[in-house]
């Protein structure tokens, strides 16, 4: 039973630490969304948004996001050339699960705190590629495509190996999509869908736009450097799932299935895809270390094992 008890102990470590760069899933800015500010935030703690980003289905919906991120030349140029993500992208996705978490649960004084500390960033990384197009993060049109493509695929990992989102009503994407356009806004995009229908409208429009994902991001997000045995069975779930959630907009650029495809194979994939997450959701516990601070923050949970 100890040794059980020490592996589960261990295993939640390991992925805390992948998720936010933290293994207690505690970093300064996860405590700081429940110290800093009063109130509900941004979202409702028992709406739409909390639910979808408390869903470990985000960690599918990520990697169909960063195909899609990487169909567009100009996104692709601003995270190659100005992040270490191929030395350690880990820490990248810390970085994204931060500004993603915070804006979720964190109060509204701490999301605007988030989203100056994002837009400052942005503003440093602008370039030319090798065409002569210019780029900006800090570009409102650049920034909606990110917007746009995150938006589709944790929508689309949601329905498909999310948890039961019954009880929010059958319009609870088009909820979801107006709700989560707001961050977006904050980050200087403007133009946004918020519907479910506007989404796959939007996404539609930039196919003249988009190019082939290139092969060496591809073989990166299907398998990423540093991770162990066990992580890399598990990860090749996700990235398996992750491929058959992709707007049929990115799927052909991407090379991959997309939502679009739905055979007996895909079926199966998308079962083991669940099965993994369910599994993870057992060990790791009902809620993000994240959410748990917002709800202690807003006295509707237990205290935080870092502020005992």
């Amino acid at each position: 039973m100890f040794l059980i008890s020490d592996l589960a102990d261990s295993a939640r470590a390991s992925f805390r630490g992948r998720v936010s760069g933290d293994p207690t899933g505690a970093p300064d800015w996860v405590r700081e969304i429940g110290t800093v500010g009063a109130g509900d935030g941004w979202f409702d703690p028992d709406g739409v948004v909390w639910r979808v980003h408390g869903d470990l289905s985000t960690l599918v919906g990520g990697v169909a996001a960063l195909l899609g991120q990487g169909a567009h030349p100009l996104a692709l140029a601003g995270v190659q050339r100005h992040s270490a993500y191929r030395e350690d992208p880990w820490k990248r996705l810390a970085g994204t699960a931060r500004w993603l978490v915070v804006s979720t649960f964190g109060s509204a004084q701490l999301a605007e705190r988030e989203s100056a500390r994002v837009r400052g960033m942005h503003r440093r990384v602008k370039g030319v590629i090798e065409d002569g197009r210019a780029y900006s993060a800090g570009d409102p049109d650049l920034l909606r495509w990110v917007h746009l493509a995150f938006t589709d695929a944790f929508l689309a990992a949601q329905t498909a190996v999310g948890r039961d989102m019954s009880r929010f009503g059958p319009r609870w994407a088009d909820t979801y999509v107006g709700e989560w356009a707001l961050t977006a806004e904050r980050l200087g995009a403007t133009d946004l869908p918020h519907t479910e229908a506007e989404l796959a409208e939007a996404l539609a429009a930039y196919a003249p736009t988009l190019e082939p994902v290139p092969a060496d991001l591809l073989a990166f997000l299907s398998a990423p450097p540093g991770l162990g045995a066990a992580e890399r069975v598990v990860y090749s779930g996700f990235s398996g799932g992750a491929a058959l959630l992709v707007s049929p907009t990115i799927a052909p650029l991407a090379g991959v299935p997309g939502r679009a495809v739905r055979g007996l194979r895909e079926r199966g994939q998308l079962a083991v895809t669940r099965a993994q997450l369910r599994g993870l959701s057992l060990a790791l516990g009902s809620h993000s270390p994240s959410e748990e601070a917002a709800r202690w923050r807003l006295g509707t949970g237990p205290t935080p094992a870092w502020a005992a």
